[in-house]
Protein backbone atom coordinates (compact mmCIF):
# COMPACT_ATOMS: atom_id res chain seq x y z
CA UNK A 1 0.00 0.00 0.00
CA UNK A 2 1.21 3.44 -0.47
CA UNK A 3 0.92 5.63 2.44
CA UNK A 4 -0.74 8.57 3.08
CA UNK A 5 1.87 11.15 4.04
CA UNK A 6 -0.16 12.70 6.21
CA UNK A 7 -2.05 9.79 7.70
CA UNK A 8 -0.62 7.07 8.69
CA UNK A 9 -3.90 5.32 9.64
CA UNK A 10 -5.78 5.55 6.92
CA UNK A 11 -7.39 1.93 5.60
CA UNK A 12 -8.78 2.31 2.29
CA UNK A 13 -12.59 0.55 2.12
CA UNK A 14 -11.34 -0.90 -1.31
CA UNK A 15 -8.55 -3.08 0.66
CA UNK A 16 -10.60 -3.75 3.54
CA UNK A 17 -13.41 -4.98 1.50
CA UNK A 18 -10.69 -7.30 -0.98
CA UNK A 19 -8.92 -8.51 2.03
CA UNK A 20 -12.10 -9.59 3.93
CA UNK A 21 -13.57 -10.89 0.94
CA UNK A 22 -10.87 -12.82 -0.08
CA UNK A 23 -10.29 -14.11 4.13
CA UNK A 24 -13.72 -15.30 3.46
CA UNK A 25 -13.15 -17.45 0.21
CA UNK A 26 -9.68 -18.38 1.53
CA UNK A 27 -11.89 -20.32 4.86
CA UNK A 28 -13.34 -23.02 2.40
CA UNK A 29 -17.02 -22.56 4.12
CA UNK A 30 -17.72 -18.59 2.56
CA UNK A 31 -21.21 -17.58 3.47
CA UNK A 32 -23.21 -16.40 0.39
CA UNK A 33 -24.70 -12.71 1.07
CA UNK A 34 -26.93 -10.81 -0.79
CA UNK A 35 -28.12 -7.47 0.00
CA UNK A 36 -31.29 -5.42 -2.58
CA UNK A 37 -32.60 -2.39 -1.42
CA UNK A 38 -35.80 -0.89 -2.81
CA UNK A 39 -37.05 2.71 -3.52
CA UNK A 40 -40.36 3.92 -3.36
CA UNK A 41 -41.19 3.74 -7.22
CA UNK A 42 -40.36 -0.01 -7.55
CA UNK A 43 -36.76 0.55 -7.94
CA UNK A 44 -34.68 -1.92 -6.78
CA UNK A 45 -30.76 -2.08 -5.93
CA UNK A 46 -29.23 -5.36 -5.85
CA UNK A 47 -25.31 -6.28 -4.52
CA UNK A 48 -23.59 -9.22 -3.29
CA UNK A 49 -21.01 -10.32 -1.34
CA UNK A 50 -18.92 -12.85 0.72
CA UNK A 51 -19.02 -13.62 4.72
CA UNK A 52 -16.86 -15.37 7.25
CA UNK A 53 -18.21 -18.69 8.44
CA UNK A 54 -19.26 -18.31 12.14
CA UNK A 55 -16.71 -20.57 13.16
CA UNK A 56 -13.77 -18.49 11.91
CA UNK A 57 -11.48 -17.30 14.45
CA UNK A 58 -12.83 -13.52 12.60
CA UNK A 59 -15.77 -14.15 12.35
CA UNK A 60 -17.11 -10.83 14.56
CA UNK A 61 -15.78 -9.01 11.61
CA UNK A 62 -18.50 -10.40 9.80
CA UNK A 63 -20.80 -7.44 10.87
CA UNK A 64 -18.49 -4.15 10.56
CA UNK A 65 -18.24 -5.65 6.57
CA UNK A 66 -22.02 -5.71 6.69
CA UNK A 67 -22.79 -2.26 8.28
CA UNK A 68 -20.51 -0.42 6.77
CA UNK A 69 -21.30 -2.31 2.77
CA UNK A 70 -25.36 -1.41 3.80
CA UNK A 71 -24.04 2.52 4.78
CA UNK A 72 -22.11 2.78 1.71
CA UNK A 73 -25.30 1.27 -0.95
CA UNK A 74 -27.76 3.42 1.24
CA UNK A 75 -26.25 6.63 0.48
CA UNK A 76 -25.17 5.75 -2.93
CA UNK A 77 -27.83 4.03 -4.42
CA UNK A 78 -30.78 4.89 -2.18
CA UNK A 79 -33.75 2.84 -0.64
CA UNK A 80 -35.92 2.43 2.55
CA UNK A 81 -36.30 -1.16 2.38
CA UNK A 82 -33.49 -3.08 2.75
CA UNK A 83 -33.39 -7.11 2.12
CA UNK A 84 -30.57 -9.30 3.73
CA UNK A 85 -29.80 -12.76 2.80
CA UNK A 86 -27.48 -13.61 5.46
CA UNK A 87 -27.34 -15.42 8.76
CA UNK A 88 -30.28 -13.62 10.91
CA UNK A 89 -27.92 -13.30 14.14
CA UNK A 90 -26.38 -10.29 11.95
CA UNK A 91 -29.30 -9.18 10.31
CA UNK A 92 -30.86 -8.88 13.72
CA UNK A 93 -27.74 -7.06 15.18
CA UNK A 94 -27.85 -4.83 11.82
CA UNK A 95 -31.95 -4.24 12.96
CA UNK A 96 -30.40 -3.01 15.92
CA UNK A 97 -27.85 -0.78 14.51
CA UNK A 98 -30.33 1.40 12.84
CA UNK A 99 -33.27 1.35 15.38
CA UNK A 100 -30.81 2.05 18.44
CA UNK A 101 -27.35 3.92 17.74
CA UNK A 102 -27.22 7.82 16.78
CA UNK A 103 -25.52 7.16 13.26
CA UNK A 104 -28.00 4.47 12.21
CA UNK A 105 -30.64 6.56 13.46
CA UNK A 106 -29.09 9.39 11.49
CA UNK A 107 -29.20 7.81 8.22
CA UNK A 108 -32.83 6.35 8.97
CA UNK A 109 -33.76 9.61 9.59
CA UNK A 110 -32.29 11.30 6.84
CA UNK A 111 -32.67 8.62 4.41
CA UNK A 112 -35.76 6.62 5.15
CA UNK A 113 -38.07 9.26 7.06
CA UNK A 114 -36.79 12.13 4.84
CA UNK A 115 -36.42 11.15 1.28
CA UNK A 116 -38.71 8.42 1.55
CA UNK A 117 -40.83 8.54 3.84
CA UNK A 118 -40.84 6.09 6.64
CA UNK A 119 -37.95 4.59 8.59
CA UNK A 120 -35.48 2.32 7.05
CA UNK A 121 -36.31 -1.50 7.34
CA UNK A 122 -34.18 -3.99 7.71
CA UNK A 123 -35.44 -7.45 6.44
CA UNK A 124 -33.92 -10.91 6.74
CA UNK A 125 -34.71 -12.58 3.36
CA UNK A 126 -34.45 -16.22 2.54
CA UNK A 127 -34.19 -15.15 -1.14
CA UNK A 128 -33.89 -10.81 -2.25
CA UNK A 129 -35.62 -9.14 -4.95
CA UNK A 130 -33.65 -8.94 -8.13
CA UNK A 131 -32.60 -5.90 -9.48
CA UNK A 132 -35.08 -3.10 -11.46
CA UNK A 133 -33.37 -0.19 -12.45
CA UNK A 134 -34.17 2.60 -14.12
CA UNK A 135 -33.09 6.00 -15.47
CA UNK A 136 -34.22 9.01 -17.44
CA UNK A 137 -33.18 11.72 -19.61
CA UNK A 138 -31.46 14.98 -17.92
CA UNK A 139 -31.51 18.27 -19.71
CA UNK A 140 -29.22 19.11 -22.51
CA UNK A 141 -31.91 21.73 -24.30
CA UNK A 142 -30.02 24.60 -25.19
CA UNK A 143 -32.77 26.55 -27.09
CA UNK A 144 -34.43 29.92 -26.03
CA UNK A 145 -33.56 32.27 -23.09
CA UNK A 146 -32.64 30.57 -19.75
CA UNK A 147 -31.40 31.45 -15.98
CA UNK A 148 -28.78 28.56 -14.99
CA UNK A 149 -28.37 28.44 -10.91
CA UNK A 150 -26.40 26.51 -8.57
CA UNK A 151 -26.21 26.89 -4.47
CA UNK A 152 -23.38 26.10 -2.87
CA UNK A 153 -22.03 26.12 0.69
CA UNK A 154 -20.07 29.27 0.14
CA UNK A 155 -21.17 30.84 -2.69
CA UNK A 156 -23.92 31.12 -5.30
CA UNK A 157 -23.57 31.11 -8.83
CA UNK A 158 -26.09 32.08 -11.83
CA UNK A 159 -26.14 32.86 -15.50
CA UNK A 160 -28.31 34.02 -18.33
CA UNK A 161 -28.07 31.94 -21.22
CA UNK A 162 -29.34 32.44 -24.71
CA UNK A 163 -29.51 29.49 -27.13
CA UNK A 164 -26.32 27.76 -24.99
CA UNK A 165 -24.09 30.75 -25.12
CA UNK A 166 -23.75 32.77 -21.76
CA UNK A 167 -24.03 36.23 -21.35
CA UNK A 168 -23.66 36.98 -17.86
CA UNK A 169 -22.55 35.21 -15.11
CA UNK A 170 -22.04 36.01 -11.26
CA UNK A 171 -20.90 34.44 -7.75
CA UNK A 172 -21.95 35.66 -4.40
CA UNK A 173 -20.60 34.87 -1.40
CA UNK A 174 -22.71 33.75 0.88
CA UNK A 175 -23.20 31.71 4.25
CA UNK A 176 -26.14 29.51 4.20
CA UNK A 177 -25.31 26.60 6.64
CA UNK A 178 -25.66 28.56 9.49
CA UNK A 179 -28.50 30.84 9.13
CA UNK A 180 -31.69 29.87 10.92
CA UNK A 181 -34.54 32.14 8.70
CA UNK A 182 -34.93 30.48 5.80
CA UNK A 183 -35.60 34.21 4.41
CA UNK A 184 -31.83 34.99 4.34
CA UNK A 185 -32.32 31.87 1.40
CA UNK A 186 -35.09 32.97 -0.37
CA UNK A 187 -34.06 36.10 -0.24
CA UNK A 188 -30.10 35.29 -1.70
CA UNK A 189 -31.79 33.41 -4.39
CA UNK A 190 -34.03 35.56 -5.73
CA UNK A 191 -31.33 38.66 -5.82
CA UNK A 192 -28.91 36.55 -8.04
CA UNK A 193 -32.17 35.23 -10.60
CA UNK A 194 -33.03 38.97 -11.02
CA UNK A 195 -29.39 40.04 -11.52
CA UNK A 196 -29.48 37.40 -14.27
CA UNK A 197 -33.50 38.41 -16.03
CA UNK A 198 -31.97 41.62 -15.94
CA UNK A 199 -29.73 40.78 -18.82
CA UNK A 200 -31.86 38.98 -20.89
CA UNK A 201 -34.78 40.36 -23.30
CA UNK A 202 -37.02 37.83 -21.70
CA UNK A 203 -36.57 34.09 -19.73
CA UNK A 204 -38.37 30.98 -21.04
CA UNK A 205 -36.88 29.01 -18.35
CA UNK A 206 -35.07 28.35 -15.12
CA UNK A 207 -33.30 25.47 -13.83
CA UNK A 208 -31.02 25.10 -10.89
CA UNK A 209 -28.46 23.29 -8.38
CA UNK A 210 -27.79 22.86 -5.45
CA UNK A 211 -26.61 20.28 -2.61
CA UNK A 212 -28.84 17.89 -0.94
CA UNK A 213 -31.50 15.49 -1.92
CA UNK A 214 -34.75 17.24 -4.50
CA UNK A 215 -37.90 15.44 -5.53
CA UNK A 216 -40.13 17.21 -7.84
CA UNK A 217 -38.30 20.49 -7.12
CA UNK A 218 -39.01 19.41 -2.61
CA UNK A 219 -36.17 19.96 -0.44
CA UNK A 220 -36.02 16.72 1.02
CA UNK A 221 -32.52 16.50 2.78
CA UNK A 222 -30.00 19.73 2.25
CA UNK A 223 -27.15 20.78 4.09
CA UNK A 224 -27.75 24.17 2.49
CA UNK A 225 -30.29 24.44 5.42
CA UNK A 226 -29.05 22.27 8.02
CA UNK A 227 -29.70 25.26 10.49
CA UNK A 228 -33.02 26.01 9.83
CA UNK A 229 -35.34 24.78 12.99
CA UNK A 230 -37.00 21.21 12.28
CA UNK A 231 -40.50 23.03 12.38
CA UNK A 232 -39.56 25.75 9.66
CA UNK A 233 -37.93 23.40 7.32
CA UNK A 234 -41.14 21.75 7.25
CA UNK A 235 -43.04 24.71 7.01
CA UNK A 236 -41.25 26.83 4.87
CA UNK A 237 -37.63 25.27 3.42
CA UNK A 238 -39.35 22.01 1.88
CA UNK A 239 -41.59 23.94 -0.50
CA UNK A 240 -39.01 27.06 -1.17
CA UNK A 241 -38.66 26.58 -4.65
CA UNK A 242 -42.12 26.40 -5.62
CA UNK A 243 -41.59 30.12 -4.01
CA UNK A 244 -39.34 31.02 -6.03
CA UNK A 245 -40.77 29.87 -8.83
CA UNK A 246 -44.35 32.03 -7.76
CA UNK A 247 -42.05 35.07 -7.51
CA UNK A 248 -40.14 34.52 -10.91
CA UNK A 249 -43.88 33.53 -12.55
CA UNK A 250 -41.86 30.72 -14.32
CA UNK A 251 -41.45 27.18 -13.40
CA UNK A 252 -38.30 26.25 -12.19
CA UNK A 253 -36.51 22.60 -12.76
CA UNK A 254 -33.85 21.79 -9.92
CA UNK A 255 -31.79 18.64 -9.19
CA UNK A 256 -28.81 17.44 -6.82
CA UNK A 257 -25.73 19.75 -7.78
CA UNK A 258 -23.59 16.14 -8.67
CA UNK A 259 -25.83 15.73 -11.17
CA UNK A 260 -25.77 18.70 -12.75
CA UNK A 261 -21.72 18.69 -12.49
CA UNK A 262 -21.94 14.93 -14.61
CA UNK A 263 -24.47 16.17 -16.86
CA UNK A 264 -21.98 19.20 -17.86
CA UNK A 265 -19.21 17.09 -17.95
CA UNK A 266 -20.83 14.56 -20.35
CA UNK A 267 -22.24 17.07 -22.31
CA UNK A 268 -18.96 18.86 -22.43
CA UNK A 269 -17.03 15.98 -23.02
CA UNK A 270 -19.20 14.70 -25.65
CA UNK A 271 -19.25 11.28 -23.44
CA UNK A 272 -21.35 9.32 -21.31
CA UNK A 273 -20.55 7.04 -18.22
CA UNK A 274 -19.39 9.97 -16.27
CA UNK A 275 -18.78 10.01 -12.11
CA UNK A 276 -18.41 13.55 -11.72
CA UNK A 277 -16.66 14.35 -7.81
CA UNK A 278 -16.18 18.03 -6.90
CA UNK A 279 -14.71 18.68 -3.75
CA UNK A 280 -16.09 21.95 -2.47
CA UNK A 281 -17.30 22.81 1.06
CA UNK A 282 -18.95 19.45 0.99
CA UNK A 283 -18.24 16.48 -1.56
CA UNK A 284 -20.38 16.24 -4.46
CA UNK A 285 -21.34 13.56 -7.03
CA UNK A 286 -22.88 13.01 -10.06
CA UNK A 287 -23.57 9.73 -12.49
CA UNK A 288 -24.05 9.57 -16.19
CA UNK A 289 -24.56 6.19 -17.03
CA UNK A 290 -23.49 4.40 -20.22
CA UNK A 291 -27.37 5.84 -21.93
CA UNK A 292 -26.19 9.46 -21.11
CA UNK A 293 -29.19 9.38 -18.26
CA UNK A 294 -28.97 9.89 -14.54
CA UNK A 295 -30.76 7.11 -12.49
CA UNK A 296 -32.75 7.04 -9.55
CA UNK A 297 -29.35 7.01 -7.41
CA UNK A 298 -28.74 8.73 -4.22
CA UNK A 299 -25.10 9.64 -5.20
CA UNK A 300 -24.31 11.35 -2.08
CA UNK A 301 -21.05 10.13 -1.63
CA UNK A 302 -20.12 12.72 1.26
CA UNK A 303 -21.75 10.05 3.29
CA UNK A 304 -20.66 6.92 2.15
CA UNK A 305 -17.63 5.44 4.04
CA UNK A 306 -13.92 5.34 2.64
CA UNK A 307 -11.86 5.19 5.11
CA UNK A 308 -12.32 1.52 7.73
CA UNK A 309 -9.92 3.06 10.50
CA UNK A 310 -11.23 2.40 13.52
CA UNK A 311 -9.84 5.72 14.70
CA UNK A 312 -10.98 7.77 11.48
CA UNK A 313 -12.07 11.44 11.59
CA UNK A 314 -15.64 11.96 12.44
CA UNK A 315 -18.45 13.56 10.50
CA UNK A 316 -19.60 16.98 11.80
CA UNK A 317 -23.16 16.28 11.07
CA UNK A 318 -23.91 12.49 11.06
CA UNK A 319 -21.32 11.45 13.45
CA UNK A 320 -19.90 8.68 11.58
CA UNK A 321 -16.49 7.67 11.14
CA UNK A 322 -14.25 7.35 7.81
CA UNK A 323 -16.72 9.20 5.56
CA UNK A 324 -16.30 10.78 2.07
CA UNK A 325 -16.60 14.41 2.76
CA UNK A 326 -13.63 14.13 5.46
CA UNK A 327 -11.45 13.20 2.91
CA UNK A 328 -12.50 14.95 -0.71
CA UNK A 329 -13.75 18.47 0.51
CA UNK A 330 -12.59 21.84 2.15
CA UNK A 331 -13.17 19.99 5.33
CA UNK A 332 -10.79 17.50 4.24
CA UNK A 333 -8.00 20.14 3.98
CA UNK A 334 -8.80 22.10 7.45
CA UNK A 335 -8.31 18.61 9.22
CA UNK A 336 -5.06 17.72 7.43
CA UNK A 337 -3.71 21.74 8.36
CA UNK A 338 -2.50 19.99 11.84
CA UNK A 339 -0.68 17.21 10.77
CA UNK A 340 0.86 19.00 8.09
CA UNK A 341 2.30 21.75 10.63
CA UNK A 342 0.60 24.92 9.39
CA UNK A 343 -1.35 26.84 11.71
CA UNK A 344 -4.43 28.55 10.36
CA UNK A 345 -6.69 28.54 13.92
CA UNK A 346 -6.69 32.25 13.28
CA UNK A 347 -8.56 31.94 10.45
CA UNK A 348 -12.66 30.91 10.63
CA UNK A 349 -13.90 29.91 7.56
CA UNK A 350 -12.91 26.90 5.51
CA UNK A 351 -12.84 28.86 1.84
CA UNK A 352 -10.15 30.79 3.35
CA UNK A 353 -8.04 28.53 5.24
CA UNK A 354 -8.28 26.78 1.44
CA UNK A 355 -6.95 30.08 0.15
CA UNK A 356 -4.06 30.29 2.59
CA UNK A 357 -3.19 26.69 1.92
CA UNK A 358 -3.18 27.51 -1.82
CA UNK A 359 -0.46 30.20 -1.45
CA UNK A 360 1.62 28.43 0.19
CA UNK A 361 1.33 25.79 -2.67
CA UNK A 362 2.28 27.69 -5.11
CA UNK A 363 5.15 28.85 -3.31
CA UNK A 364 6.34 25.45 -3.05
CA UNK A 365 5.74 24.91 0.65
CA UNK A 366 6.60 21.01 1.29
CA UNK A 367 3.83 21.03 4.37
CA UNK A 368 0.92 21.95 1.67
CA UNK A 369 2.20 19.40 -0.74
CA UNK A 370 1.83 16.62 1.66
CA UNK A 371 -1.43 17.92 2.41
CA UNK A 372 -2.58 17.46 -1.39
CA UNK A 373 -0.32 14.34 -1.42
CA UNK A 374 -2.38 13.02 1.16
CA UNK A 375 -5.82 13.69 -0.52
CA UNK A 376 -4.65 12.09 -3.59
CA UNK A 377 -3.46 8.80 -2.13
CA UNK A 378 -6.98 8.85 -0.73
CA UNK A 379 -8.35 9.30 -4.16
CA UNK A 380 -6.23 6.29 -5.60
CA UNK A 381 -7.63 3.91 -3.10
CA UNK A 382 -11.25 5.19 -3.40
CA UNK A 383 -11.71 5.22 -7.03
CA UNK A 384 -11.48 1.68 -6.76
CA UNK A 385 -13.88 1.12 -4.61
CA UNK A 386 -16.80 3.62 -6.39
CA UNK A 387 -15.85 1.54 -9.63
CA UNK A 388 -17.04 -1.84 -7.35
CA UNK A 389 -20.79 0.15 -7.57
CA UNK A 390 -20.70 2.00 -10.44
CA UNK A 391 -19.87 1.83 -14.35
CA UNK A 392 -17.38 4.57 -15.40
CA UNK A 393 -14.82 5.16 -17.52
CA UNK A 394 -14.64 9.17 -17.18
CA UNK A 395 -13.64 10.71 -13.89
CA UNK A 396 -14.71 14.53 -14.00
CA UNK A 397 -12.80 15.88 -11.18
CA UNK A 398 -13.08 19.68 -10.12
CA UNK A 399 -14.30 22.29 -6.97
CA UNK A 400 -12.10 24.58 -5.12
CA UNK A 401 -9.84 22.54 -3.71
CA UNK A 402 -8.84 21.07 -7.18
CA UNK A 403 -7.89 24.43 -8.00
CA UNK A 404 -4.27 25.35 -9.34
CA UNK A 405 -0.81 23.15 -8.73
CA UNK A 406 -2.30 21.01 -5.68
CA UNK A 407 -5.07 20.25 -7.90
CA UNK A 408 -2.55 18.69 -10.32
CA UNK A 409 -0.89 17.30 -7.33
CA UNK A 410 -3.89 15.04 -6.21
CA UNK A 411 -4.68 14.05 -9.65
CA UNK A 412 -1.16 12.46 -10.28
CA UNK A 413 -0.83 11.05 -6.63
CA UNK A 414 -4.34 9.44 -7.61
CA UNK A 415 -2.90 8.14 -10.98
CA UNK A 416 0.06 6.63 -9.12
CA UNK A 417 -1.80 4.70 -6.70
CA UNK A 418 -4.23 3.51 -9.47
CA UNK A 419 -1.44 2.28 -12.06
CA UNK A 420 0.65 1.01 -8.88
CA UNK A 421 -2.32 -0.84 -6.92
CA UNK A 422 -4.97 -1.26 -9.20
CA UNK A 423 -3.47 -1.31 -13.32
CA UNK A 424 -6.30 -2.88 -14.69
CA UNK A 425 -8.80 -0.01 -13.37
CA UNK A 426 -6.10 2.71 -14.29
CA UNK A 427 -6.23 1.08 -18.11
CA UNK A 428 -10.34 1.69 -18.19
CA UNK A 429 -10.33 5.23 -16.45
CA UNK A 430 -9.90 8.51 -17.69
CA UNK A 431 -9.31 11.81 -16.09
CA UNK A 432 -11.26 15.26 -17.17
CA UNK A 433 -10.40 18.72 -15.90
CA UNK A 434 -12.72 21.54 -16.62
CA UNK A 435 -10.57 24.67 -18.02
CA UNK A 436 -11.76 27.27 -16.25
CA UNK A 437 -14.15 28.77 -18.90
CA UNK A 438 -16.00 25.27 -18.45
CA UNK A 439 -15.60 25.75 -14.86
CA UNK A 440 -17.44 28.75 -14.62
CA UNK A 441 -19.76 28.51 -17.39
CA UNK A 442 -19.81 24.92 -17.48
CA UNK A 443 -22.48 24.07 -14.64
CA UNK A 444 -24.88 27.19 -15.34
CA UNK A 445 -25.18 25.89 -18.92
CA UNK A 446 -26.26 22.21 -17.73
CA UNK A 447 -28.41 23.71 -15.03
CA UNK A 448 -30.43 26.26 -17.65
CA UNK A 449 -30.51 22.92 -19.98
CA UNK A 450 -32.72 21.25 -17.16
CA UNK A 451 -36.15 22.92 -18.55
CA UNK A 452 -37.50 21.61 -21.88
CA UNK A 453 -39.82 24.43 -23.41
CA UNK A 454 -41.89 21.57 -25.31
Amino acid sequence: MIPAPLDSQFQPAALWRKNFEQKAQQSGQPVDCRIALEQTNGTTFAYSTLLLPVNHPDAESNFRHLERLVKFLLWAYGGYKVYVKAPKELVDQLIRYFEFTPTGQFDSNLIGQKVYGQQIEILHAEECPEAHLTSQPLGRHLDGCRIGFDLGGSDRKVAAVIDGQVLYSEETVWDPYHKTDPQYHLDGILDSLQKAADHLPQVDAIGGSAAGIYVNNQVKVASLFRGIPESLFNTTVRHIFRDVSREMNLPITLVNDGEVTALAGSMSLKKNSVLGISMGTSLAAGYVNQDGNITTQLNELAFVPVDYNPDAPADEWSGDLGCGVQYFSQQAVARLLEPAGIDLNHIPDLPSKLKEVQILMEAEDSRARKIYETIGVYLGYTLPHLADFYDFENILFLGRVTSGTGGEIIQTTAQKVLDSEFPDLAETLTFHVPDEKEKRHGQAIAAASLPSLD
